[in-house]
């Protein structure tokens, strides 16, 4: 007797369902790569182009442009996230500064354009509150790579640090290092290190 998780009916459902969160996750991609290519915001026409796909099939998966940075938003965290695992926390100072800047600087270089556009839409509560999940996730990898510098201070001057800190290697620094002052994602890397050095006790 067939049963109801082996039919064709539940087959073509799931197999409907799986083709769809492609569909979106190939939209989504679009209007990533389309952001990295031209640094705004792309119309749904360009993204429909990029993806293969027609506007119609955007907008049914999509409510609007606004839900689509959304997603694109939750997706660029979640990547981020699974790339930016703190290594080298147990190594010395200066590994330990180094291992954090390279992977800072990393998320920086790649998620920068999505940021821009993101936090120019801070009007959007949904992304006011992912904006403030990063930067807070930022110092939460920060205690944990430069525990024993942190572990030397009282708690006040412990948040004021961190605060410095994630304020000097945000996504506007990085921003204003690279397209600024022109400096090579190496040489923004070394500006970083040096001012961390000098930052902990």
């Amino acid at each position: 007797m067939m049963s109801l998780a082996t039919s064709p009916g539940v087959a073509k459902i799931d197999g409907r369902r799986q083709r769809s969160e492609r569909t979106r996750l190939t939209i989504i991609q679009a209007y990533l790569e389309l952001l990295r290519r031209h640094g705004v915001m792309p119309t749904a026409a360009q993204i429909a182009e990029e993806a293969g796909y027609s506007t119609r099939s955007i907008f049914e998966r999509f409510a609007d442009l606004d839900a689509l940075s959304l997603a694109t938003a939750d997706y660029a965290i979640a990547q981020g996230q699974a790339e930016a695992v703190a290594r080298d926390v147990d190594g010395d100072r200066p590994t330990r500064i180094r291992s954090h800047v390279e992977t800072r600087a990393f998320a920086c270089e790649k998620w920068l354009p999505l940021w821009r556009i993101i936090t120019s839409q801070d009007q959007i509560d949904d992304l006011k509150m992912r904006v403030v999940l990063v930067r807070l996730a930022n110092i939460e990898r920060m205690k944990l790579m430069y525990t024993p510098e942190l572990a030397t201070l009282p708690e006040a001057p412990r948040d004021q640090l961190l605060i410095g800190l994630a304020v000097l290697t945000s996504f506007e620094s990085w921003d204003q290092m690279r397209f600024c002052h022109g400096l090579s994602p190496e040489a923004a890397q070394a500006v970083w290190r040096a001012a961390i050095d000098r930052m902990l006790p």
